[in-house]
């Protein structure tokens, strides 16, 4: 039977990889890297870079693929992201028949860790559940931008005692910061839904890039560096085309870090 591998190639790095994560690059015999347009080549040519610099395997080859653009949200988002996500299985669906023999093993670079906000394993999933093809799968985690995040501003993600929520910057929007939360990781964030807070005394720890030669990192006071961070985002976004950023957020009893 054939067998997939979902890898995490962490969040930009290549020093992100893990033991297992090459070990699992060098027993594939094809790697899929997606390719989502000439403004987001930065990605896919990372993924060529792991690949160079990590694979000895002889005998495993590349295939590339483009990845379909999702169209802009409707009234419903999860249609929208329903209808992305069956496009795309069809392509997953195609590269596994066509590109893998009965008894070979072909695998996906995901970006960060294939458990956190990625639907690679969803859309599989999708795959499986047509039963057109057969396929054992295998997960190998990897570094997330979460932890880039704090790595690259020194904190630690919890407070004594507190709870951690990670959410997205709509839900930011729509709910604010919630009550029982100490700490708020936010992704998925093409708004700066941070500058909707009321309180603009709480610390925010925001990252772009992170673990490249391109990282920017900021922290402070919402009031004082959010207009600053939307400022450094948008000029970023433009110069390279996208972006990739999270942030964290904290209620002002305790900027920054824990007591730990």
């Amino acid at each position: 039977m054939r067998k997939l591998l979902v890898i995490g190639i962490g969040a930009g790095n290549p020093d992100h990889m893990t033991v297992q994560a090459i070990d699992g690059l060098n027993r594939a015999d094809v790697l899929f890297i997606p390719d989502k347009g000439a403004k987001k080549n930065d990605l896919a040519d990372l993924r060529r870079q792991i690949c160079d610099r990590f694979v000895t395997n002889p005998k495993s080859r590349r295939v590339e693929f483009d990845v379909p653009v999702r169209a802009e949200p409707t009234s419903s988002y999860r249609v929208t992201v329903d209808d992305w996500h069956e496009a795309i299985a069809e392509i997953y669906e195609s590269l596994i028949r066509d590109e893998l023999a009965e008894d070979g093993c072909g695998a996906f670079l995901i970006w960060g860790d294939p458990s956190l906000y990625d639907s690679a394993l969803r859309i599989l999933e999708r795959v499986r559940l047509r039963a057109n093809v057969a396929f054992e799968l295998e997960v190998i985690p990897g570094i997330t931008a979460i932890q880039a995040l704090a790595a690259s501003h020194a904190t630690a993600l919890n407070r004594i005692g507190d709870s951690i929520l990670v959410t997205t910057g709509r839900r930011l929007t729509e709910e604010g910061l919630p009550a029982n939360a100490g700490s708020v990781v936010v992704m998925l964030d093409g708004k700066c839904a941070f500058n909707t807070l009321a309180d603009k005394d709480v610390f925010i720890q925001w990252g772009a890039y992170l673990g490249t030669p391109d990282e920017i990192v900021i922290s402070g006071r919402l009031g004082d560096v959010g207009a600053e961070i939307e400022k450094v985002r948008e000029e970023a976004r433009q110069r390279k085309g996208w972006i990739m950023d999270t942030y964290l957020l904290r209620k002002p009893e305790e900027p920054g870090g824990s007591r730990e």
